[in-house]
């Protein structure tokens, strides 16, 4: 059993909630970093992991290779899954491709509006610190950000459609739901659209002061835990 926070090795995709600002000059960590550091000290003490569904998750878990698989398409060279561990005294994580000085975090977008609006709208922070922290674990100076807009799973559809009858107090099949499944269909399968038109990529490079302040609220997070959570006396 963990007995203090030192021992605690933060997860690389989960960082950025590390790096949240608090709205209160009095105080270093912010709100949702405390709750996260609850959510870590349960896991890490009592092995119980925070259950998190969501349709979004769980797309991206199914397609992951795909998502993999249609990059190296797209750029004409394979790319294999890493399966290696990184971890340092700070943080540890399993990037998804990890080469000589690059490394590689592919996303699979919900539908063609996440997609869009991940070309459009600002960097996802959580996914900066993500990047960052595994450039940190590999030595590496560059990483791209690959978002991918892949067919959505068959189980995922239908999914949809039963939610959809629910939300219509429906117990069988009208022209009205068929309709909609339809649409749910058609918003939901993209292999239609040029494979170059389903690949955004964001070049994101290290920043080696950004690293240390990193390092800097891993520690503040260890003390912040140590005292409030493990109640041990920091000297």
């Amino acid at each position: 059993m963990i007995e203090m926070a030192n021992e605690i090795l933060f997860r690389a995709s989960a960082t950025g909630k590390l790096m949240t600002n608090s709205r209160t000059k009095s105080e270093t960590l912010s709100a949702t970093t405390k709750t996260y550091l609850n959510e870590v000290f349960v896991e890490k003490v009592y092995g119980i992991k925070k259950d998190i569904k969501s349709k979004y998750i769980s797309k991206g878990l199914m397609v992951e290779e795909d998502s993999l698989k249609l990059y190296s398409k797209f750029k004409d060279k394979f790319y294999l899954k890493n399966e290696e561990w990184f971890a340092n005294e700070y943080i540890s994580g399993t990037p998804d491709v990890a080469e000589d000085d690059l490394i590689i975090d592919v996303k699979s977008s919900w539908d063609a509006h996440t997609f869009q609006a991940s070309k459009t709208g600002k960097l996802n922070k959580l996914y900066y610190w993500q990047l960052q922290s595994y450039m940190w674990l590999t030595e590496t100076t560059k990483a791209k950000l690959v978002y991918c807009l892949i067919d959505t799973p068959e189980t995922l559809i239908e999914d949809e459609k039963r939610k959809l009858m629910w939300n219509m107090g429906l117990i069988d099949e009208n022209d009205l739901s068929r309709k909609a499944f339809a649409e749910i269909e058609q918003a939901s399968i993209f292999s239609q659209i040029p494979i170059e038109q389903r690949i955004h990529e964001i070049d994101i490079e290290r920043n080696d002061e950004d690293i240390e302040l990193l390092k800097t609220r891993v520690l503040e997070s260890r003390i912040w835990m140590n005292t409030e959570l493990f109640n041990l006396e920091i000297a």
